[in-house]
C-alpha cells in the first residue's frame, strides 16, 4: 500500500509549515537522504529529506501551500512493485516517520522556542513495519526494535502479539485569553485592519505568556560609566580598520557578560523544572530584531573568545537571523540573554527572561550626564542604565547583584577585562 509522506516537526516548536517548493516531481526516484522540498517554518526554510526510498507517486500539497499542519499528508511514496493506481482518494492509513530536529541545548529563543520532545516520544520504525502493525493493531511504542539504533523492522510486529495502546492523556485545560468575538464586537463601529498570527508571532505570544505567568521575576539596576571604553573601542577600531572589522559597543557587553559568567559562575545557570543546571562555557545570547518578531542567536564559549571573532560572528549571525536563515542549534541554548535597544535610543528598560535562561540584561542608551568624579568633584560623563532581569528560583538577589556588579567592573575598566 502507498505510504503517505508527512509534513515533519522541523524545529521544536513547529507546529504549522509552508510548502515553499518541491524540489522532486511526480514519477521521480527517491533516496533516502535526498532532499525533497523546503519548507518554511515559523523561524526559518529548512530542507526536507526522504526517510526512505521509493517513487513519488502524488504530490499533494503543491508549492506555496501555507498553514500546513505538523503531520499532514504532503505526498505519497510508492514502494517497489506499486504504481499510481494503487493511490486511493482516501489518506494511507501508514506514514512515513516525520523527522524532528532536536535541540542540542534547552532552547534559546525569548518568546520563540519550545523545548524540545525526548526521544521516547518518537518510535523509530520502517514503513513495512508501521503497516504491519497498524494491521495488528499493535502499538509500536510498546514494542523493542532489533533494527539499526533500535528501530522497529517487519520481524519485530510479525512476532509480536497485539496489546492495546495506551489511553491518551487528557489535553491540558487551554490558558484563559481574550475571546477573538467579544473583542472585535466592541471595535464594531471603528475603522481597523485584521492582522493574523504567522507561527512566529504566536509563539512569542505563547512563550511571553509562559514566562511573566511561571518565572518570578526581579530586576537589578545600575547605571554604568563608558568613557573609558569608548576610548579604548577608538584606539582598537584604527588597528583592526585594515582587516575590515569595527567594533561596536555591543561587543564589548556581550565579552564583559561572558567574563562575569566565569566570575559568578553560579549564575551561569538555568532552570530545569526539577533542578538547576550549571553551565561551565558562556554561551550568550543576543536578541536580534526581525520583521515581525525575533532570533536570540547564540555566541558559544564566549568567555575564550577575542572581541573581533565575537565581533564578526555576531555579525553574521544577525545578517543570517534577518533572513531566517538559522539552524536551530544556533539559537537554541545558552544561560543568559542580551537585549540592546539603546541603538534604537532607548534609555532604560526591562527585558522578559527567556525560558529555561536564569537572566536577561537589558542595555539601554549611552548618554552624557553629570556626575561626582573619585575627586568630588562635579564632572561629565557617558553613562549607560543597564537592568538585569532575574529568575529569582536560579539567582537570588545578593547573587544577582554580584553577577551584575562583575558586568559593570568589565565594561568600565576594558583593558582589564581583555587581559
Amino acid at each position: 500500500m502507498p505510504i503517505n509522506i508527512l509534513m515533519p516537526a522541523l524545529s521544536p516548536t513547529m507546529e504549522e509549515g509552508t510548502l515553499a517548493k518541491w524540489l522532486v516531481k511526480e514519477g521521480d526516484t527517491v533516496e533516502s537522504g535526498d532532499v525533497m522540498c523546503e519548507i518554511e517554518t515559523d523561524k526559518a526554510t529548512m530542507e526536507f529529506e526522504a526517510v526512505d526510498e521509493g517513487v513519488i507517486g502524488k504530490i499533494i500539497m503543491g508549492d506555496g501551500t501555507e498553514g500546513v499542519k505538523v503531520n499532514a499528508p504532503i505526498a505519497v511514496l510508492l514502494e517497489e512493485g506499486e504504481s499510481a493506481g494503487d493511490i486511493s482518494d482516501a489518506p494511507a492509513p501508514v506514514a512515513a516517520p516525520a523527522p524532528v530536529v532536536e535541540a542540542e541545548a534547552p532552547s534559546a529563543s525569548p518568546a520563540l522556542a519550545a523545548p524540545a520532545a525526548s526521544k521516547g516520544d518518537r518510535v523509530f520504525a520502517s514503513p513495512l513495519a508501521r503497516r504491519i502493525a497498524a494491521q495488528k493493531g499493535l502499538d509500536l511504542s510498546a514494542l523493542k526494535g532489533s533494527g539499526p539504533k533500535g528501530r522497529i523492522v517487519k520481524a519485530d510486529v510479525e512476532n509480536a502479539t497485539a496489546q492495546p495502546a495506551a489511553a491518551p492523556q487528557a489535553p491540558a485545560p487551554a490558558p484563559q485569553s481574550a475571546d477573538a468575538n467579544s473583542v472585535t464586537a466592541m471595535y464594531a463601529d471603528r475603522e481597523y485592519e485584521e492582522m493574523p498570527l504567522d507561527g512566529m508571532r504566536k509563539i512569542i505570544a505563547s512563550r511571553l505568556t509562559e514566562a511573566k505567568q511561571t518565572i518570578p521575576h526581579f530586576y537589578l539596576r545600575r547605571d554604568i560609566q563608558l568613557d573609558a571604553l569608548l576610548k579604548f573601542r577608538s584606539e582598537l577600531n584604527k588597528g583592526l580598520a585594515d582587516k575590515g572589522i569595527k567594533l561596536s559597543v555591543n561587543d564589548f557587553i556581550i565579552k564583559a557578560c561572558a567574563n562575569a559568567l566565569q566570575e559568578v559562575p553560579d549564575c551561569n545557570a538555568v532552570w530545569a523544572g526539577d533542578r538547576i543546571l550549571k553551565l561551565k562555557p558562556s554561551d550568550v545570547a543576543v536578541a536580534v530584531a526581525i520583521e515581525g518578531g525575533l532570533f536570540t542567536p547564540v555566541l558559544r564559549d564566549a568567555e575564550s573568545r577575542t572581541l573581533s571573532s565575537l565581533s564578526t560572528e555576531m555579525k553574521d549571525l544577525a545578517a543570517r537571523a534577518k533572513a531566517r536563515k538559522l539552524a536551530p542549534h544556533e539559537y537554541q541554548g545558552g544561560s543568559f540573554a542580551i537585549s540592546n535597544l539603546g541603538m534604537m535610543g532607548i534609555t532604560n528598560f526591562d527585558a522578559v527572561i527567556n525560558p529555561p535562561h536564569g537572566s536577561i540584561l537589558a542595555v539601554g542608551a549611552g548618554q552624557k550626564m553629570p556626575v561626582v568624579n573619585a575627586d568630588g568633584e562635579l564632572d561629565v560623563a557617558t553613562v549607560m542604565s543597564v537592568t538585569l532581569s532575574v529568575d529569582h528560583r536560579v539567582i537570588d538577589g545578593a547573587l544577582g547583584a554580584q553577577f551584575l556588579t562583575a558586568i559593570k567592573k568589565n565594561l568600565e575598566n576594558p583593558i582589564a577585562m581583555l587581559a
